[in-house]
């Protein structure tokens, strides 16, 4: 029997809409090669069993300004799609801090739909390298001497390693061994 494919997509995309607003689109589609037999009844090939989209507005201190979801295609429909505006929680939070744990707290399990709450979980790591170099300063760092953002938050970026040493002398510090 020959190999078949199940893909599933997901896409993260980030727009500047104005000065101080981005657009940050994140969606999910699955779609089978083959005919799939649900709960629901049969998904012909090619139909999507989920089709899903999560919208934020983003300052540009990456608060969440403004948040919606649609639900195009899923296995229960007239059930999966009415989360209503479960997604409109995410208005305040912060996606650098402590975004995850008010996610899960907020919208974890059957408070609203998994497969959007999943996505939404990836956002900090999409938007940091959409935003990098742009919204987030990643070369010089601030005046009052907080370092660029990705120093310390990644092995390779620690302040005491090669990569440090190299690219940004000024925030490399020699570790003494204990």
């Amino acid at each position: 029997m020959g190999a078949r494919g199940y893909p599933t997509k997901v896409s993260l995309s980030a727009l500047k809409r104005n000065l101080e607003h981005s657009l940050v689109e994140a969606t999910l589609r699955d779609v089978k090669a083959i005919d799939m037999r649900l709960a629901t009844g049969l998904r012909p090939a090619g139909q999507p069993i989920h089709d899903m989209r999560l919208d934020l507005v983003v300052d540009r201190q990456l608060n969440i300004v403004s948040a919606t979801s649609a639900t195009r295609a899923m296995p229960y429909p007239g059930t999966c799609e009415q989360h209503g505006a479960a997604y409109a929680q995410l208005v305040g939070l912060n996606l650098l801090q402590g975004f995850r744990p008010a996610l899960k707290s907020r919208l974890g399990g059957a408070q609203a739909c998994t497969h959007l709450t999943e996505l939404a979980g990836v956002l900090p790591t999409a938007v940091i390298q959409a935003f990098a170099g742009h919204v987030l300063d990643t070369r010089e760092g601030k005046t009052d001497g907080t370092p660029p953002y990705q120093i310390d938050r990644c092995h390779a970026l620690r302040r005491d390693g090669p990569v440090v040493k190299t690219h940004y002398p000024r925030w490399f510090v020699q570790r003494t061994n204990p």
